[in-house]
Formats: C-alpha cells, structure tokens, sequence
C-alpha cells in the first residue's frame, strides 16, 4: 500500500503542522527553520547516477563531474552501457564509480513502475543494484517520488540533529533512530527535512561550516 505522495508545498507545510502538533521540539524547530522546503527531483536513471557522482565527493567536485558526463551526453543508460571505461573515467568517475553506473544501466529498472510500489519495495529493488545502498535508496523514495512516510536513520546530518534537539549524550545508531522516527509517521519524510534543515541552523549559529 502507497502512503501520501508529497507534490506540492502545502504538502509539506502539512506535514510540519502534523509534526509540531506532536511534539513540542519539532515545534520549537520549525520556528527556527522557517517553512521546510519542497526539495522534489525528476525520478529515474538520471537521479539515481546522480547519486551515485555524489558520492564521498564535495558537492563542488560531483557538480564538475556532472556536467563532464552531461557535456560528453553519458547520462542516460544506453550510452552509460555503452561507453568505455576511459569514457567514463575521463568524466571524473573511480573505478569503483564507472562498475556502479554500468550495474544501474545493466539492472533496467521500470522506473514507471517504483512509482506504484510500497516504500519497502522501492528500497529492496533499488538497494540490489551494486553502489545503491539503504541511504541513497531512501533519499530517492523521499525526493524523487515524494514519499512522505520514508525515513533516513543512517543520515549522520539527521543523527547529530536529532542529538541536539532532544539532547541525546550522543548521535542514536540507525536502528535506534529507525524505531525513534516511528512517532513521526505518516510525516517522517517532512520530518527529515525539518532536522537537515534545524542542523543547518544549529550549525550556523555554532559558526560551523
């Protein structure tokens, strides 16, 4: 069964309104943050090799590598099977990189279809491609099919925000912030976006960067 799907901003102010209803701190963050943004993306191949550039790489280096691939029209999976390793290293990609975009290209997922499938189902189709793990396959079901229960406890943006606003001793593991994220469905998609952007804000005021 399919939940709510996240499409437009009221959506998401929605959400927020559900959430600090619920619980004081959330309400004590969204006065902080402001009203959370949308942060909806196109779904497929191109969003999921995206991630792939974007990993353990500063968003300045996997914007360059991007615009390599875009430049040399190497984003779209006929022309990822068919490009060369050199190809795709002179791009920017690792080796590690290039076998995981080739896996993504070879898998010919039904993108069509991940839009009609339960939120578990859409994680354990993506996370068999090799290069896709829990993470980038959760962040893919919030933003590029706006689901709205999803959640990303393995975030460590996410896991140091949760530390701060209930102030934990420490940042919970993923499986204590999976269980500890249950009291913010149907909304923990919005609930993501309100702690990435509340770390924003924490952040900025301890003059972190």
């Amino acid at each position: 069964m399919i939940g709510r799907i996240i499409e437009t901003p009221d959506c998401v102010a929605e959400g927020a309104a559900y959430l600090a209803a619920r619980d004081p701190r959330l309400a004590a963050a969204l006065g902080q943050t402001g009203p959370l943004p949308l942060r909806l993306r196109k779904d497929g191949f191109e969003a999921l090799l995206g991630a792939i550039v974007s990993q353990q790489v500063s968003v300045a280096s996997a914007a360059a590598i991007w615009a390599r691939l875009k430049a040399a029209r190497l984003t779209g999976p006929r022309k990822v099977l068919r490009a060369s390793e050199a190809d795709l290293r002179a791009c920017g990609l690792s080796g590690p990189k290039v076998r995981y975009a080739k896996a993504l290209a070879a898998a010919r997922i039904d993108y069509g279809a991940l839009r009609h499938l339960p939120d578990e189902q859409v994680i354990a189709t993506l996370v068999e491609v090799p290069g896709i793990g829990r993470w980038t396959a959760e962040v893919y079901a919030m933003f590029s099919l706006g689901r709205a229960d999803v959640f990303a406890p393995g975030d460590l943006a996410l896991q140091e925000a949760a530390r701060l606003l209930f102030d934990l001793e420490t940042r919970p593991s993923e499986r204590a912030f999976r269980a500890m994220a249950e009291d913010w469905a149907p909304w923990r998609a919005v609930a993501a976006r309100l702690l990435w952007a509340y770390y924003r804000v924490a952040k900025d005021r301890e003059g972190i960067r």
